[in-house]
């Protein structure tokens, strides 16, 4: 049995998109077919306009920077772990992305960069390995930014302070964040609402909260009467961009 059906959507260069859904809707999945980790069995996937089905397993993955749901981290230290997807990255570069992602824990380590990292990263707490594997994903260059889930762990301020760092650290590229905390995505480009693997609605914030009982629900859930007040108002402008990843068909 398919375990998604009739997905159409696309992921902008410039453009953050968002996918919301309860727990088993399918959320993960998309990014595992971004992956290449399964296949669609109906319809096609392309990244820079190529099926993925037509390039190699290394050409489709140098364009994407993967977050995953669960933060793992290597053992080692701090700095192997950053240059994971970026071998020559220098110090600079190392700070600067750790700086992106609010990491600024590390600049407190009597080592910093050269501190130990247990396997796993059991020797930090959930939160510091969730901007660590942030960090991570930010050395490295990518078309295809995948946030699964990977905000969390972190409080409400450090994901605002991260989300508005990323907006010009990742300004060029396309951004896919999945996500189960309304918080999390509220500026987002377009948001996709996923139930039982198929699409409920599709829009910004506004527009679903008009449009979408689904979402509706969701927003009822997780915010108060006087923040869904606030956060109702006029439509932002979509922002125009070149290609990058789009999806058509059911898996």
């Amino acid at each position: 049995e398919d375990t998604l059906h009739h997905l159409n959507f696309y992921l902008r260069r410039g453009t953050t998109t968002a996918i919301i859904g309860q727990t088993g809707s399918g959320k993960s999945t998309i990014a595992k077919l971004m992956l290449r980790f399964h296949d669609v069995t109906d319809g096609e996937l392309t990244v820079c306009g190529s099926d993925v089905r037509t390039i190699t397993q290394q050409e489709l993955r140098d364009h994407i920077s993967y977050v995953p749901q669960k933060a793992w981290l290597f053992s080692g230290t701090i700095a192997d772990n950053l240059r994971d997807g970026k071998a020559d990255a220098s110090d600079e570069e190392l700070w600067h992305a750790l700086d992106v992602a609010q990491s600024g824990f590390v600049r407190e380590l009597p080592d910093g960069l050269q501190s130990r990292v247990a396997q796993g990263g059991t020797n930090f707490s959930g939160g510091q390995r969730q901007r660590l594997s942030i960090a991570r994903a930010l050395v490295r260059p990518a078309d295809l930014y995948i946030f699964d889930d990977s905000f969390s762990a972190l409080d409400f301020k450090t994901d605002a302070a991260l989300r508005h760092a990323l907006q010009t650290e990742v300004a060029d590229a396309a951004v896919l964040i999945i996500a189960q905390r309304i918080n999390t995505i509220l500026t987002a480009d377009q948001i996709i609402v996923l139930k039982d693997g198929c699409i409920q609605g599709l829009g910004t914030h506004e527009e679903l909260m008009r449009s979408c009982s689904a979402y509706q629900e969701i927003a009822r859930s997780q915010l108060r009467e006087e923040e869904l007040a606030e956060l109702t108002g006029e439509d932002r402008e979509q922002v125009p961009a070149a290609d990058g990843a789009a999806m058509k068909g059911g898996e």
